[in-house]
């Protein structure tokens, strides 16, 4: 039998995985999807329309798990990013050993999307090398949604590619050698259960609230729709007992899905921990578009930082130059709209003061902030927006304050890290700068400024390999970064500035701009 089918099977085609299995496929897997639904298809000898109807229905569990097994990627190795597993064993392992040992009970972790069960057999070896003699008190659990990877999973017998990264001793300790394949110990496999799970199903009995204490989800977020991610992250979260640590992979953060969780980084990686309660989290405001400036003729951006100690120097000497050039008649007099018998609605006046920021006039737009009313102290965009114009205009000890304070509300403001990083730099803290720097291109790769900052302080420190990466992903990031985030967090920049600049400072460090 030859399927075919119209678009419109093939758009409620991929609108039923995401609802099935919170898996996301962009346009450009259209073509990968077609091939998959006419295997389906072919298999079930079913026009497009019944079994589309079906698995509408949620009547086929069993293709469900067949659709899993084509759309989903099962390739791990051992101890992949070995740095997590040393947070697991150094932080998460201790901290939650004791609150179990208080609590009565058992340390409960979870390995999602566990494959052929490599992370979690890491995760038992790593219980017991660090605390062998309490390995009984871990209780380790590894999921799926194919059962054929769970079956195979339970026999513990992989080939020597997945070993790859395991340190040798390891595997002389806890792999026999059998053939081409080496066999786990049969002490760590025993301790491991496995079972058939789909993170999309918002039933399962996985997600018991208060059951987990540690939750291994990598690299599964960056396959699912933001929805589908989310309600994940929100089981998962209802799932951890307070205090509770979750591990994501690499790519991936919680920044906009989730803010009951607290940030943590150490052994050179980032997790999270559960917050005792919930907080809101607060999405940044829309904003206009910046222009470049008009008045006189600009110093060259390039002269500027070469002639400043930091990139905060730099930001401060072309405020001092803008305000120089602005104040005139024309300029002279309150903000606009703080006069008049009627107060503007506070989201009128905030556009007022990104209007007074596209124009540069900074000590304008931070009267205008100090003049809304009491309860904007809350509104994280009105505190971003603070936080900005104070380190414009160099009052760092009160900017660090404003970024503390928009951090307590939401944790995960890759823009309030990247404040505080310019803030440390400022006055000669240079490990603090380096760390905010980290954690805002963590919690948004994409954040173009973070890396240009992150490159001018690996130039100063020659380490001139790690100052050409990140200008050379500043540069990359600059050509696309969004408007308002330029007008921001540019420093008063242009878009053309700052990625001259980028390309002046990467000739100086040895790279092509």
């Amino acid at each position: 039998m030859i399927a075919t089918f119209a678009t419109p099977d093939l758009e409620r085609f991929r609108a039923l995985i995401v609802r099935c299995l919170g898996l996301q496929f962009e346009d450009a897997k259209l073509g990968f999807l077609a091939d998959v639904l006419r295997r389906r298809l072919d298999a079930t000898k079913e026009e497009p329309d019944l079994y589309l109807a079906r698995l509408d229905a949620k009547a086929v569990p069993h293709e469900v798990v067949m659709l899993a097994q084509e759309l989903t990627v099962a390739e791990t190795y051992f101890f992949r990013h070995v740095e997590q597993y040393r947070a697991f064993a150094e932080v998460a392992l201790p901290d939650r050993l004791r609150y179990a040992q208080a609590a009565g009970g058992r340390l409960s972790v979870v390995s999602t999307g566990c494959a052929s069960g490599e992370e979690p057999y890491s995760l038992a070896i790593t219980v017991r090398d660090t605390i062998p003699d309490r390995v009984d008190a871990v209780s380790i659990l590894g999921v799926d949604i194919n059962p054929a990877l769970v079956e195979k999973a339970t026999h513990g017998r992989f080939s020597s590619w997945v070993l790859r990264d395991t340190p040798p001793d390891v595997q002389r300790r806890w792999f026999r050698a059998q053939g081409r394949e080496f066999v786990l110990d049969h002490t760590v496999r025993s301790s491991v259960r496995f079972e058939v799970c789909n993170l999309a199903d918002d039933t399962s009995e996985l997600w018991r609230p208060h059951s987990h204490d540690i939750v291994f989800c990598r690299n599964v977020l960056m396959y699912f729709a933001p929805a589908s991610a989310q309600a994940l992250v929100s089981r998962i979260a209802l799932s951890l007992r307070p205090g509770g640590y979750l591990f994501l992979g690499h790519a991936e953060t919680l920044r906009g899905l989730s803010n009951d969780f607290h940030l943590r980084h150490t052994h050179g990686t980032f997790y999270y921990q559960r917050k005792d309660r919930a907080e809101l989290g607060s999405a940044l405001p829309a904003v206009v578009a910046p222009r470049a400036m008009s008045a006189g003729e600009p110093t060259p951006l390039a002269d500027w930082v070469e002639g400043a100690n930091t990139w905060i120097d730099t930001i401060q000497r072309a405020s001092e130059r803008i305000r120089s050039l602005v104040e005139s008649p024309s300029h002279a007099g309150s903000a606009p709209g703080a006069s008049g018998s009627r107060r503007a609605k506070p989201a009128r006046e905030i556009g007022l003061v990104l209007e007074l920021l596209r124009e540069e006039r900074f000590a304008e737009a931070l009267e205008a902030v100090k003049a809304l009313p009491p309860e904007s102290e809350r509104d994280t965009e009105v505190l971003l927006l603070r936080a900005v114009l104070l380190t414009h205009g160099g009052q760092l000890a009160v900017a660090e304050r404003a970024c503390e304070r928009l951090l307590e509300i939401n944790e995960l403001s890759a823009e309030a890290h990247y404040l505080l990083a310019l803030c440390r730099e400022g006055v000669g803290d240079r490990a603090g700068s380096l760390y905010h720097d980290q954690v805002a291109v963590y919690l948004d790769p994409s954040f173009a400024m973070g890396h240009l900052h992150l490159g001018l302080i690996a130039r100063r420190a020659q380490d001139l390999a790690t100052a050409r990466r990140e200008l050379e992903q500043a540069i990359a990031l600059l050509e696309r970064e969004d408007a308002s985030r330029l007008l921001l967090f540019g420093g008063g920049f242009t878009r053309d500035a700052l990625i001259g600049l980028c390309r002046g400072e990467l000739l100086r460090c040895g790279g092509r701009p």
